[in-house]
């Protein structure tokens, strides 16, 4: 789970609903103090939300960039459904694609952390052209390692049987000691309305997502393959060997892990910003 520093949003940034013909969804919007470089979409990871990348949001506007994070369907500020066909990998894409087409203007820079780059391609795939490039961040060709998928199998038994609050309890308690006092009650209300079978359908599409890559380089849009220095959920060799295959620009965070947007967000932002004024 990622740990954002903060739920509070910097100056630069303002929380609304964005309207897509799709519904709306709930973002962090923030714009730079003159007219936008370009505008980055951010697409958040599993139990993960728009909060994930408030310590992007400051040095992105700084630089120059509009950049807008997004609640995903089912995820914290924006409603679900009990359906669990409105989960399916291309009607997530499908919103995503919506999304881009709200914001308006150029192509946007997507950026997806984990699950987000997996439905961020799946978007790309049906339609390329909203698009400026694709950011994959910390986010493998296919399915993720055998430890994950496990894990994915008892949280997806468990919220189909317990509470949210009793799930969040007993996850809580297996947390090590020195994330077991991190994030607080913020992390427990975004945990607690986050939709259960939102959950349940995205967990199982990571652990049955298969190999598009090569489907995705013959799309032509520009890549950045973007990691920690090491990850438990797909490993960073994997990760090198993707963006290899996409003939991508590849950039490894120091001193970060799974989510170099919590852990190096600093760092990241500057990485992000040096791909897309390379374009």
């Amino acid at each position: 789970m990622s740990r954002p520093p903060t739920f509070t949003p910097p100056p630069c940034a303002r929380s609304r609903a964005l309207d897509t013909p799709r519904g709306e969804f709930a973002v962090l919007d923030a714009l730079p103090s003159g007219r936008p470089l370009g505008t980055a979409l951010l697409v958040p990871g599993y139990t993960g939300s728009k909060e994930d990348f408030i310590a992007l949001l400051e040095p992105l506007a700084r630089a120059g960039y509009r950049a807008v994070a997004v609640d995903g369907r089912g995820q914290f500020e924006s409603p679900g459904t009990d359906d669990p066909g409105t989960y399916a990998q291309e009607e997530l894409a499908r919103d995503v694609l919506a999304q881009a087409g709200a914001l308006g203007g150029e192509p946007v820079h997507l950026v997806g952390h984990s699950l987000g780059g997996q439905i961020g391609r799946a978007a790309v795939l049906l339609d390329a052209s909203p698009f400026r490039s694709l950011t994959l961040m910390s986010s493998g060709p296919a399915e993720v390692v055998e430890a994950q998928q496990v894990k994915l199998k008892i949280l997806g038994d468990a919220l189909a049987t317990m509470t949210m609050d009793d799930v969040w309890a007993a996850m809580r308690a297996f947390d090590p000691p020195a994330e077991a006092d991190t994030g607080g009650e913020d992390l427990r209300r975004r945990w607690l309305r986050h939709h259960p079978v939102q959950l349940i359908e995205t967990g199982r599409q990571l652990a049955t997502e298969p190999d598009r890559v090569a489907e995705l380089a013959a799309t032509g849009l520009p890549v950045h393959v973007l990691s920690g220095e090491a990850d438990d959920v797909w490993p960073v060799p994997v990760l090198d060997e993707m963006a290899v295959r996409l003939g991508a620009r590849r950039t490894r965070i120091e001193g970060a892990e799974h989510s170099p947007n919590t852990g190096r967000p600093v760092e990241t932002a500057e990485a992000l910003v040096a791909f897309w004024a390379g374009l």
